[in-house]
């Protein structure tokens, strides 16, 4: 296990993200799913494919990349989340662990995948060369960010919790900060990866009413962040007013979001 790189934010986000275990794995996470599945069909993922998630959250992915077939690990600074992951996939290997500093021998994997968790290390040059480190040297590996902010309807619920937020300190990337293709390939070549793919997905928001959408998104290490610094009933508020505008007649919501996928080589 490499020690180069100190583990700077598991202690934080482990909290965090660990907050609203259960519906974030209820709820949130299954916005994700659409993605998930574009993803491995897109590298055809199967029997033969050892996988590890970094980053893995409660285990949606690797329980969809475990019923293809494939070999599953996964790691989450979240204790909750993983005790969900396990609970999803008992054949899978899961582990407690901040993702700069990844319990696996060298060259293990033949395809690695970060969804939406490089941005939020301390040091996600760190965290990415981890994942090179533990890769196959023919081994593919997934970064998945926001897609493009403009004109995506969630990117509203994002900028909703912005004046809940703390202060960031000057030059902090904000949730958008690798959606922008030129800037992605570069944190991903600077790791010493090779860019090889990219694509965009269309994985829609869906909850069957307002109150399920306002505790799925308060589910989210962000919305745990903002309610510390404000208050709870600060966030139900601005996200009760985001979600407005896309309440159906039936009282359902579709947000529509789009994620950036990256495929990459050692």
């Amino acid at each position: 296990m490499s020690s180069n790189f100190k583990p700077q934010t598991g202690a934080t986000n482990g909290r965090l993200w660990g907050s609203s275990a259960v519906d974030w794995s209820n709820i949130q996470e299954q916005t994700c799913a659409a993605v998930y599945h574009a993803v491995f069909e897109h590298l055809n993922i199967g029997h033969g494919t050892a996988y590890l998630d970094i980053g893995c959250g409660s285990g949606l992915a690797t329980q969809y990349a475990s019923a293809r077939g494939a070999k599953v690990s996964g790691v989450d600074a979240a204790e909750k989340l993983i005790e969900i992951a396990q609970q999803r996939t008992p054949s899978g290997d899961f582990h407690i662990s901040d993702i700069e500093n990844l319990p696996f021998d060298d060259s293990g994997f033949s395809c690695v995948t970060g969804f939406n968790s490089f941005q939020y290390a301390g040091n996600p040059t760190a965290a990415l060369l981890e994942a090179k480190r533990v890769a196959l040297h023919n081994a593919q590996i997934v970064i998945m960010t926001w897609g493009e902010p403009e004109n995506m309807e969630a990117a509203d619920l994002v900028a909703a919790l912005k004046p809940l937020l703390p202060t960031p300190p000057p030059g902090t990337p904000g949730p958008f900060a690798l959606s922008n293709k030129d800037l992605l390939k570069g944190f991903v070549s600077d790791a010493g990866l090779t860019p090889i793919d990219i694509f965009d997905v269309d994985s829609p928001w869906l909850y069957p009413d307002l109150d399920t959408a306002i505790r799925g998104l308060r589910s989210s290490g962000v919305a745990v962040k903002a309610i510390e610094n404000s208050s709870l009933e600060a966030v139900n508020q601005a996200h009760h007013a985001a979600l407005q505008p896309y309440v159906k007649a039936d009282g359902s919501l579709e947000i529509g979001a789009t994620f950036r996928c990256l495929v990459a080589k050692p």
